[in-house]
């Protein structure tokens, strides 16, 4: 993909940047009118005392706020700004009620929750206290997705699922989305690569790998997509970005096959923020 066709995100953590709706709302009207593509939120449902994410420690009182109800307030405040998560905990949360509310945030929103972003999650009291294996939640998650595709395209007569972890007759959940919501798949690992070959629209792998891991990771992505009769070229591949990148790395993440680059400006005062994603968008998005 050319560097000129690269799609941008902003990914807004209230961990870091607070819980004030008014600093919300400023930051993504100034993200839609710079011409970024879209806005993302990520998700904790507990943290505990001692809890690390990558080997480091995080203070339990970390303010994340629900990455759902952040998108509808978010989708009623803008026009255009497509809507996602990274990552939402899909294992933690029962796919029959998620169907209901994923769908409800598109039709409202106009069909833009184009960004779902599903992961795993690694901290494993967190799995606990949401009454979920820790050991088992990948397979949780690949029942989910194939459990929300099933919901959001049955007819009048119901869907039926049977799975390990999930079973229903002749279901249905109405209203459906705008159209087949695509779902990308976050995570570093190996199974995550694979999981999005089989079942993902998108692929968005953690910060923290070498090189030569992003390469054999999108080789296995491709490879399995490939071996599942999927068309590899169809999966999307999202990366982490810095505010500060240049012309020329964009160029690179491109050279890559990236389609997209998620960037998070600084933790500071709002009206920093927004300068930081105006000198953004007038180096990299074109008007």
């Amino acid at each position: 993909m050319a560097a000129d066709r690269m799609r941008f995100a902003v990914m807004y953590n209230t961990a870091g940047y607070g819980t004030d709706p008014d600093a919300l709302v400023r930051v993504a009207r100034h993200a839609e009118a710079c011409g970024f593509e879209s806005i993302l939120f990520p998700e904790h449902i507990a943290l505990h005392p001692g809890a690390t994410l990558g080997g480091h420690p995080i203070p339990p009182t970390l303010a994340v706020a629900d990455p759902l109800e952040c998108l509808t307030f978010v989708a009623a405040a803008t026009d255009r700004l497509l809507l996602g998560t990274a990552v939402l905990l899909l294992p933690y949360r029962h796919p029959v009620v998620l169907a209901k509310q994923l769908a409800t945030i598109d039709l409202l929103s106009r069909g833009r929750l184009r960004l779902l972003t599903v992961g795993l999650g690694t901290i494993e009291r967190e799995a606990g206290a949401t009454g979920v294996d820790f050991a088992s939640r990948g397979r949780r998650a690949d029942e989910a997705i194939d459990v929300l595709r099933a919901l959001w395209t049955g007819g009048p007569e119901g869907v039926s699922y049977e799975g390990e972890f999930f079973a229903f007759t002749d279901l249905c959940v109405f209203p459906q989305p705008s159209g087949p919501l695509p779902i990308h798949v976050g995570g570093s690992s190996r199974a995550a690569a694979r999981r999005a070959g089989r079942r993902g629209d998108g692929f968005f792998p953690g910060g923290m790998l070498l090189h030569a891991e992003r390469e054999a990771q999108l080789d296995l992505v491709r490879s399995t997509a490939r071996a599942a009769g999927r068309e590899p070229a169809a999966i999307e591949y999202t990366r982490w970005g810095s505010i500060d990148l240049t012309p020329a790395r964009v160029a690179g993440y491109a050279a890559q096959g990236v389609d997209r680059l998620v960037v998070s400006p600084s933790i500071g005062p709002v009206q920093d923020q927004l300068e930081e994603l105006s000198a953004f968008a007038e180096q990299h998005i074109a008007g």
